[in-house]
Formats: structure tokens, C-alpha cells, sequence
């Protein structure tokens, strides 16, 4: 009994903190303090509209990236991950909050961070591998195009739109915007994207999108535009509490907190692995991640913030500006908490629409044309499978773009798997033999399953004038259940018509559901089954000359 509590016990702990995380902390404690510096000023522009974006508010962001940032790094899996609100997270809360109300957002970060949580506790962390690269890029894309058209009514100055679809908001403002505060609005956003593309050009480390705000503002003040802005800021956290739990709206929101979960397991991980392959920080644990990213989306909506997820834009960042130990990610968020204490009046001030030109070129930046190109260019199923992600993306849901990309991916994987097994008739070893025309050996090879398994019936039932077939099974490198019942059902078929099955070579990993299933015991006898091909061949040999001989009497 101790063993297994011990192995219990082991399996807990590596899902904690430990001293190790910062073990290397005393080497590189400068330049992590420098990297988290350099996150906290890319992050604050990121946070804030991000925030704006959801429905949540300004606040909302600043607060997930401050407490969430800080508990995911102390939590998490990854040495150099940096988390907070993200565009894709917006994507899902966007319409959550617009149909449940922003009251709703407390509760929702609770049950996805428990749902996160619990994930990482049962190791579900590896099942993020099972993603195809075409669907990641494909909502990828969505997400970026969303992102994008979600900023067109702030950018247009025609406040909130009547659709919770993007597209469809973003048509409607468009309708609707009026002058002069259109024209005030559209300003602000040409001088963020002004900026920020000079300060890419200039220097890719450069702070544009903070300067880019800055300029903004400082137009908007002395111009007196009539544009909207974030207005007054708490100079401070909000104290810790729960939301009232009532069950009618618990229930409701069941399905928006797993939608919400997965989609903060999913980026949370594939931001972690992308960071793993940066730099030579470490590897990192995908079920403590998943830990990590519940316990900050818990206490991010303890304090009023929104569910949290690995950020691979920032965390690229802070990897770029040499972060090596989990410091870097909690400094970022020490100073962000900084900027709520003291600079909250200046915040305050700063346009929407200035915050809505830096998504749009955040959005813009997410998609890599490279990488589109290759894509597309791979196979058509490829194409087909990040196209349709794409799509049902931006016209759908986020989530049931990932399901249906899996699935349109599993069946493209599973045609060419099948198309890889085949049924091919050999010679018989050695001398030719009179009779040996009698004696058909069939080389099963590839994959035998449920979408191969009825081709092959076909091709071994059109055998005419045998009177024995050797199956060669050594090799088929994969037999599932169905595959497994067709060729008893195929033996089976051939005793019938009076032609003696004989089985040759079944690996021993395949001989277990061979026996379950019933393929050994529809053999006409157990002396049937053969190690090797000579044998086999022998035993047939012998069948067809004593059956000339029983004809000739």
C-alpha cells in the first residue's frame, strides 16, 4: 500500500513549486528583471484593450494581467511563460459577456479554472499534441481576423453594435458611424498604426505600441477630439470575493466555462511548447501548466479580472530579452501593479480608439503569410482542413472550429491510412510444385481497420479456383476490432466455399484481439496457424496433393 501512496504523493508534488524553478535565478536574476521590465511595457497597451475589447473593461485587463501573470508564473509548467488576457480569450468572452452580462465574468473564470485545474491534475496535458498544425494555424487566423473586425466600432466611433458576431458588427458600425467622430476616431487609429509600424521597422524590440498611445493621447488632448476614452481607474486592486453562486445561472453558463477552459488549456500549452523551442530555458511540464493556468484564472476572477491563458506574443518577448527563470514573467506583473498604484489618473485618459489601433495591428501581426503559403501549398487536405478552421471561426464559434477541423482532419488522416493497407497475392517459396496454382498467398501489410477493413473483404472474396490461402500477417502494422472480426468473417467465408484457410506469422501484440475476436477459433483447425512462411506453405502443398489424390480415385 505504500508504494502506490508514494507514487501518489510523487505525482503531487511535481505538480507544485518547488525550489528548483529558481535554481538558475541566481545567474540571470539581471537580465530576467530587464526581460520582465520589457514585457510589463508591451503587455500594458495589451491588457488594457484587450480588457475594452471583451466588454469586461480596462480594468478587467490590467487586473488578469497583473494577478493572473503572477500566479501562472509561480504555478505554472514553463520557466519563461508569460500570461494574461489574450486576443483569442476575447474572442470567447466577447459574446459570453454580451449575452449574460459582464456580472457573469466572475463565475465563468471560476468554473473554467476549476475545469483547467482539475486537467492538469488528472495529466491531461500531452492531448494538445493530438492538434493537427493546419487547425492551430487555421483558428489561428480566425481569431486574428476576429480580433481585427471586433475593433471597427471602436475605431469608427459607433459604439456597440446590435450582433455579437464580429463580421457582422463590424458591417453594421460601418452603417452607422457619422461624422466628425469618425474622422476624430479613424485619426487616432492611422497614428497608432503609423507609429507602430515605423517603430518595428526601426527597431522589432522597440515599445511602439506604448509609445504609439502616448502620441495618441497626447493628439486627442490637445486637439479636443471627441473620442472616447477608458475613464477613471480604481488607484489600486479591488478587494478578493466570490460571486454569487445561483444555479440557474451556473447551469447557463456550463457550456461557456468549458468552451472558455479548453481554449485556455489549448493556447496555454501550445504557447508553452512554442516558448520551449525559443531558447535553452528548460523544458516544461504540461500538466503543471495546466495547474498553473486554472489556479490564475481562479484568482484573476477572485479579483474581478477575466480567465487567463499563456500569451506566445509576450512570452516571445520576454524570451528575445533574455528571460531565463520564472522572475521575468512575475516582474511583469509587479509592474503593471505598479502602473495601477501610481499611474491610473494617466491611463485613464488614453482614446479607445488608440487602444483599437494597436489590436488591429496586433491582429495583423498574427498572421504569418509564410505560413499560410506552405499550408496551402502541403496537400490538399491540409489546405482544406485550415481553410474550413479559418472559416467556421470567424462565421461560428472558436470551439467548434477546433472540433470540426479535428474531425475533417482525422478523416483525411484516416483515408491515407487506409489507402496505405493492401491485400497483395505472392509466390510460394521455393520450387514450383504441380498444384501450386491452387494455393493463393496473400500479404496483408499497412493498416487494417475500420476504414480498410471492408476494402480487403472485397479483394480476398474475389479468389476463384483456390483451394487453399495462406494469410501472411506478419506485415499488418495495425489491427483494431473491426479489422479483426473481418478477417474471421473472411475465413469463415472461404471454409464455406470449401477453400482451407491456413494463417502465417500474427505479431504478438495483434495476437491478443485476434483470439478475443475470433479470428484463431475460425480457422478449421488449430494446426492452421504457422510461425513461418515455409511451413505454411509445406502444410498447403500437402493439402492440394491430397485432394488430387482423393479426386483421381
Amino acid at each position: 500500500m505504500s508504494a502506490p501512496i508514494g507514487r501518489l504523493r510523487s505525482a503531487a508534488l511535481s505538480l507544485l513549486p518547488s525550489p528548483d524553478d529558481y535554481r538558475e535565478a541566481r545567474r540571470s536574476w539581471r537580465t530576467d528583471l530587464l526581460a520582465g521590465i520589457t514585457v510589463g511595457i508591451v503587455a500594458l497597451p495589451l491588457a488594457l484593450a484587450f480588457g475594452v475589447s471583451s466588454g469586461a473593461g480596462a480594468e478587467s485587463g490590467l487586473v488578469t494581467a497583473i494577478i493572473a501573470g503572477i500566479v501562472a508564473a509561480v504555478f505554472g509548467g514553463s520557466n519563461v511563460q508569460v500570461s494574461g488576457p489574450t486576443g483569442a480569450m476575447v474572442v470567447v468572452l466577447a459574446p459570453i459577456i454580451a449575452a449574460h452580462g459582464a456580472g457573469a465574468l466572475a463565475l465563468v473564470c471560476l468554473m473554467a479554472g476549476l475545469i483547467v485545474l482539475a486537467a492538469g491534475a488528472l495529466r491531461l496535458g500531452r492531448t494538445v499534441s493530438y492538434i493537427p498544425w493546419p487547425v492551430i494555424e487555421g483558428f489561428t487566423l480566425g481569431i486574428a481576423v476576429i480580433i481585427f473586425l471586433q475593433q471597427v466600432p471602436t475605431a469608427t466611433g459607433a459604439g456597440a453594435p446590435e450582433s455579437t458576431n464580429a463580421a457582422v458588427a463590424a458591417a453594421q458600425s460601418l452603417m452607422a458611424a457619422s461624422w466628425p467622430e469618425v474622422g476624430s476616431s479613424l485619426l487616432l487609429v492611422a497614428i497608432v498604426v503609423g507609429v507602430m509600424l515605423v517603430s518595428m521597422r526601426v527597431h522589432p524590440r522597440f515599445p511602439g505600441s506604448l509609445l504609439a498611445i502616448a502620441i495618441a493621447a497626447m493628439v486627442a488632448a490637445l486637439f479636443g477630439l471627441p473620442v472616447e476614452t477608458i475613464g477613471a481607474l480604481p488607484a489600486g486592486l479591488p478587494a478578493p470575493s466570490l460571486p454569487a453562486f445561483d444555479p440557474a445561472t451556473v447551469s447557463a453558463l456550463v457550456g461557456p466555462a468549458f468552451a472558455v477552459a479548453a481554449l485556455a488549456a489549448i493556447e496555454s500549452l501550445l504557447s508553452a511548447r512554442v516558448a520551449a523551442t525559443m531558447a535553452d530555458t528548460g523544458p516544461y511540464d504540461a500538466d503543471r501548466e495546466l495547474v498553473g493556468q486554472g489556479l490564475a484564472s481562479i484568482a484573476a476572477g477572485l479579483f474581478g479580472g477575466m480567465p487567463a491563458t499563456g500569451a506566445i506574443a509576450r512570452t516571445a518577448v520576454g524570451v528575445r530579452a533574455g528571460a531565463c527563470t520564472r522572475v521575468a514573467a512575475i516582474t511583469h506583473g509587479l509592474l503593471l501593479l505598479v502602473v495601477v498604484l501610481v499611474g491610473s489618473a494617466v491611463v485613464s485618459r488614453i482614446p479607445l480608439a488608440a487602444l483599437a489601433g494597436v489590436l488591429m495591428v496586433t491582429a495583423c501581426r498574427m498572421i504569418a503569410p509564410r505560413t499560410v503559403r506552405t499550408i496551402l501549398r502541403a496537400s490538399r487536405a491540409d489546405a482544406v482542413v485550415f481553410c474550413l478552421t479559418a472559416v467556421v471561426t470567424v462565421s461560428v464559434d472558436l470551439i467548434y472550429a477546433v472540433l470540426i477541423g479535428l474531425l475533417v482532419a482525422g478523416f483525411f488522416a484516416l483515408r491515407q491510412l487506409a489507402r496505405t493497407s493492401g491485400v497483395h497475392r505472392e509466390e510460394l517459396p521455393g520450387a514450383a510444385q504441380p498444384g501450386d496454382e491452387r494455393i493463393a498467398v496473400l500479404r496483408l501489410e499497412g493498416a487494417l481497420f475500420f476504414g480498410a477493413a471492408e476494402r480487403t473483404l472485397e479483394r480476398v472474396s474475389r479468389l476463384q479456383e483456390v483451394e487453399v490461402v495462406v494469410l501472411r500477417m506478419s506485415q499488418l502494422q495495425l489491427l483494431d476490432a473491426t479489422g479483426a472480426q473481418v478477417i474471421s468473417e473472411l475465413i469463415a467465408s472461404l471454409e464455406r466455399r470449401g477453400i482451407t484457410v491456413l494463417i502465417k506469422g500474427i505479431r504478438p501484440d495483434q495476437h491478443g484481439i485476434a483470439e478475443r475476436v475470433g479470428v484463431i477459433s475460425s480457422l478449421r483447425h488449430q494446426n492452421h496457424l504457422f510461425e513461418d512462411l515455409e511451413s505454411a506453405a509445406a502444410h498447403a502443398r500437402s493439402h492440394v496433393s491430397r485432394a488430387r489424390r482423393d479426386r483421381a480415385r
